[in-house]
């Protein structure tokens, strides 16, 4: 980004007033008081025009809709913006806020952005096309340098249409608006420090359109939703009000001098303890967290939508995509998520001021003990009720130790079939199998599905995953056959069922597909 000053008739008229001030002092000093100092002064500063971090030079701007850009400059400042031939013009509210909004542009570039008010912003190298902004937490964080095939991905990773920005606030107890980060251009050398989730959606959607992507990570390893939504939604929100209070409420009271000094010592034997550790080879033991940092810790009830996405808003984008969960798993959590995801899609898409497309990663495959993983799977399952939203199911592509598995390029190819598939009109399935109701007949179950494309398979044999009760919840591995687009399940010993369940544990056995080789989602018809 250039930034040019006043020209020749700013500085004029500030050498003018200079000029005047010193002879003023020459003819009668007691007159040059620091109150006239200060106003001459005012009468010569001009605020400078200001924009969120957000925009940049390599930006992508998103096609076929209105633009807003925004930013800050003196009260009552003129302030025009130019691109590709079009400008639009404003002036800064008494606040310094201004903004204008762009008419649709076409997939092109590269452009350049100019923003004239008491200094000039040039921005250079701007492309219009897709723009998806990614968050979530460490599985959306999780780098292409992590992901599996690194050294390969990272040689084809020349991409010059793909650009990518990583907002690297933190959290906040406000709403902030200016952001950090910048755009760069996807190439081998900084392709690995991306979101690989992100990346690899924003490959498949680039590869297909042939249009210029912008992607946005905002995400953040080890957050729970709450730290997503805005404190005062969730505040607002009946179903969550008890939670957020109890969230927001802290645990005891907390001297600051003691809580200080017991950082100190406890600072004072990690050292000792991370030194020892190194010396044999081991690693360090985890750092204490200072106290005096925990109201911006990445935890807190809203404190990273006030410091990761407000600054975002209301930048143009095509939709959102969401990979987070596992930090919501526990028993006591799980039970929330579908009223908080909900919440967060509508209050996102609210403040953004238009229903954009939104989907999310269906949690994994894991053998974690202690969580509750069917219940966030069956929560991000119910939330595709809302419009225009989208779900990849990975429950085949985990892995039982590691909560972060390494096979992000068909989480991005999901995601992107979603997308390609309902957002942008491609004739291609856009899910694996999802419930769609079920029959008692006799001593058997009938599933009903949606997502058949191609019919359904029965991936490597015999069809597993399927878990059938009767009134008593004795539940029984069951039979379980395809006929046509349905399931029919059943057990010898449950002669009336009321109930059928399917991969509903954190690492099931199953494989139920479609014939575009997706997997079914988990499911259960005794939803409570």
């Amino acid at each position: 980004m250039a930034v040019t000053k006043p020209g020749k008739e700013g500085s004029i008229h500030a050498n003018n007033m200079f000029s005047a001030y010193t002879a003023m002092k020459r003819r009668s000093p007691l007159l040059v008081t620091p109150a006239v100092l200060t106003l001459l002064l005012a009468v010569t500063a001009r605020a400078d025009v200001n924009l969120p971090a957000i925009f940049g030079d390599h930006m992508v701007l998103q096609r076929d809709t209105a633009v807003p850009v925004w930013g800050t400059a003196a009260p009552g400042e003129e302030i025009t913006v130019s691109i590709a031939g079009q400008t639009a013009a404003t002036k800064a509210a008494a606040d310094g806020k201004w903004s204008v909004k762009l008419t649709k542009l076409s997939a092109a570039g590269p452009h350049t952005l100019t923003v004239k008010g008491a200094n000039t912003l040039t921005y250079s190298d701007v492309l219009v096309g897709e723009v998806w902004l990614g968050s979530g937490q460490s599985n959306m964080a999780m780098q292409v340098s992590r992901a599996k095939d690194y050294e390969q991905e990272q040689a084809a990773a020349k991409f010059p249409l793909i650009r990518m920005f990583t907002e690297g606030s933190p959290a906040a107890n406000t709403a902030q608006t200016t952001g950090k980060g910048e755009w760069v251009i996807c190439s081998p050398e900084n392709v690995g420090r991306f979101s690989a989730t992100a990346y690899f959606f924003g490959r498949e959607i680039h590869r297909s359109l042939n249009v210029p992507v912008g992607l946005i990570n905002s995400s953040v390893g080890g957050t729970p939703i709450e730290s997503w939504i805005a404190p005062e939604t969730q505040q607002a929100a009946p179903e969550l009000k008890a939670f957020f209070e109890a969230a927001r409420k802290p645990a005891k009271p907390v001297d600051p001098a003691q809580a200080k000094a017991k950082f100190e010592a406890d600072t004072a034997k990690w050292k000792e303890a991370a030194a020892k550790a190194k010396a044999e080879g081991k690693p360090a033991p985890k750092r204490p967290v200072d106290p005096a940092s925990v109201a911006e810790r990445k935890g807190n009830v809203g404190g990273l939508f006030n410091g990761k996405i407000a600054p975002l808003i209301p930048y143009a984008i095509r939709g959102a995509l969401w990979y987070q969960g596992e930090a919501n798993s526990t028993p006591e959590k799980a039970v929330l998520y579908r009223a908080q995801l909900s919440l967060l899609v509508t209050d996102w898409r609210a403040r953004w001021g238009y229903d954009f497309p939104f989907a999310w990663v269906q949690l994994p495959n894991f053998g974690g003990a202690g969580r509750d993983w069917p219940l966030v799977r069956e929560a991000m399952l119910q939330t595709l009720k809302l419009k225009d939203t989208g779900m990849a199911i990975t429950i085949d592509l985990g892995e039982e130790k590691d909560i972060h598995p390494k096979n992000k390029q068909d989480v991005g190819r999901r995601l992107a079939a979603w997308a390609l598939g309902t957002v942008y009109g491609q004739k291609l399935a856009t899910s694996g199998p999802l419930p769609a109701g079920h029959q008692v007949r006799g001593s058997e179950v009938v599933l009903s599905f949606t997502h058949t494309d191609g019919g359904l398979v029965a991936k490597g044999g015999e069809l597993k995953g399927f878990v059938i009760a009767g009134e008593d919840q004795q539940w029984k591995p069951a039979t379980a056959r395809i006929e046509g687009g349905k399931v029919i399940v059943s057990h010898p010993d449950v002669k009336q069922p009321v109930a059928v369940r399917y991969a509903w544990e954190n690492w099931p056995t199953c494989n139920l597909y479609n014939g575009a080789g997706l997997p079914a989602s988990p499911f259960r018809t005794d939803t409570k």
